[in-house]
């Protein structure tokens, strides 16, 4: 196998100019002759699907938010440029590579969802990506792509959950990232919800929003991702059937893929959909350390582990769901055999658990109790009363959860917990030597084979301050979201 360059040009894309040559712009001189509903159909052939976890197909999210189009206020199309799944550094490689890719298809997405605003929601630490689409940003408007278009980013915090669709827009909307129940093509950017009359409405959300009614009384958004978004510039350019000549007949295209952990090198890398992960660990990480081998790989904190024995699976949807793993965002993390599983299983909890914010109670405690007794376990110091009460946890920490953070902890977590049994016994034992729980975090950077962790991680707390100790309250009792017994009990 050979990493393949579509959206992953092999040198750098370093101006507008650059971008032309390299048969840029094509795919919006064709959407400009095209309705919304043909530009549309195009996306919907290719099989283009969401690269950035669920795998939605996203010409059917396209359609979706053109039919809630609003008569009071435009369309917003959002580029979610967050990415804080752990692991996974694909989308800022992207923006590193190519930022023109990703506004020319923005501006496509604009045309077909009839939107006249383009928002890039990028992460305020990320101040080298800020420079590079400020950048092009300034080229594409001066050119006259944008054609009546606002392009602008807004920058975010640094949480988990601001990658998240609901949250990552109450940001653009100059809230904290916490969830919404109300999905984006319901409520968009924009909010028409008189607050202090939405109180009496008693949403529970935190920017005091009810799911809305008919179509028409809420300007939607379109939520793609990056990378998503940077394949559409050249199916409107070639076609859907081109982009159909690789991959599989449910997962077109390719894949951009991070690797990281146990192997000889970290890197992102443009795979066939198709191909087996394996081939794509050897390939883009260049396999693993002589008489070391793969004990196991997360693809972020989001689905089952994955098992040496799976190693062959195709990186494809309709191969890997069926198994509950799934290709993610494309991130692997990889573990060799020297690796204690139940240290990586705490280190998820933890992460969870600290970058819950707590508009759900069972995700906030049930998470923080899980972690605090992996931690324990770690250390051969839990009970056999204290591993049925990691059990019962797992069972309840997904109650009545807006979104999926809590039943990450159900997929990753358990699913560790249940492949490495033997593991946990022998910590239980106190016949396994005591480990620290592996840190679990972001990527900061990516670059020359070696990956840059958030090693600030280590010392944040449950109210995302990095103060000595916790405070006992949760980040939405102190942003402002008014739920009763904010604290965790005595």
């Amino acid at each position: 196998m050979t990493l393949v360059h579509r959206v992953d040009y092999p040198e750098q894309i370093g101006s507008l100019t650059d971008y032309i040559r390299h048969r840029g712009g094509r795919g919006l001189t064709a959407a400009q002759s095209m309705t919304s509903d043909q530009i549309i159909d195009v996306v919907l052939a290719s099989g283009l699907r969401g690269r950035g976890g669920a795998g939605f197909p996203t010409g059917r999210k396209w359609r979706t938010v053109a039919d809630m189009h609003s008569s009071e206020l435009p369309t917003s199309v959002v580029i979610n440029a967050a990415e804080g799944e752990p692991g996974t550094f694909k989308d800022r490689h992207l923006l590193r590579i190519d930022p023109y890719q990703v506004i020319e298809g923005a501006l496509i997405a604009a045309r077909a969802v009839k939107a006249y605003e383009v928002i890039i929601a990028l992460k305020k630490i990320n101040v080298e990506h800020q420079q590079i689409l400020a950048r092009a940003i300034d080229e594409v408007l001066e050119a006259g792509w944008a054609d009546g278009v606002n392009v602008h980013v807004v920058l975010g915090p640094d949480e988990y959950l601001f990658g998240e669709e609901s949250a990552l827009l109450e940001v653009v909307d100059g809230r904290n990232p916490f969830p919404r129940i109300a999905p984006p093509y319901r409520r968009g950017v924009v909010e028409l919800v008189d607050t202090a009359a939405d109180i009496g409405t008693k949403s529970g959300l935190s920017a005091h929003v009810h799911m809305a009614g008919a179509a028409g009384d809420a300007p939607p958004a379109l939520v793609n991702n990056v990378e998503t978004i940077s394949n559409v510039a050249h199916i409107l350019a070639r076609g859907a059937d081109w982009f159909k000549t690789l991959g599989t007949e449910k997962s077109t295209g390719t894949f951009l893929c991070t690797v990281t952990g146990a192997t000889i090198r970290d890197g992102v890398g443009e795979v066939i959909a198709g191909t087996p992960l394996s081939e794509v660990i050897e390939e883009i990480g260049g396999g693993m350390a002589p008489e070391r081998w793969i004990k196991a790989i997360i693809s972020g904190v989001s689905n089952r582990v994955i098992t040496a024995d799976l190693l062959g699976t195709p990186v494809s949807y309709e191969a890997m769901q069926p198994l509950g793993i799934g290709p993610g965002s494309g991130g692997f993390i990889v573990f060799d055999d020297q690796t204690d599983m139940i240290s990586v299983a705490a280190g998820v909890a933890e992460f969870l658990a600290i970058e819950s914010c707590g508009q759900c109670s069972p995700c906030k405690f049930d998470g923080l109790e899980i972690a605090d007794k992996l931690a324990a376990l770690c250390r051969n110091e839990a009970s056999p009363q204290d591993w049925k009460a990691i059990e019962h946890r797992l069972d309840t920490v997904a109650t009545g959860a807006r979104c999926a953070l809590a039943s990450q902890q159900q997929s990753t977590v358990a699913s560790i917990l249940e492949v490495f049994a033997d593991e946990v016994e022998a910590h239980l034992a106190k016949t396994a030597a005591p480990v620290k729980p592996f840190l679990v975090a972001e990527l900061r950077d990516l670059a020359d084979g070696v990956a840059v962790w958030d090693e600030r991680h280590a010392d944040k707390q449950a109210d995302w301050s990095y103060d000595a100790s916790w405070s006992g309250t949760v980040p939405a009792d102190l942003f402002g979201d008014h739920r009763e017994g904010g604290k965790l009990a005595e």
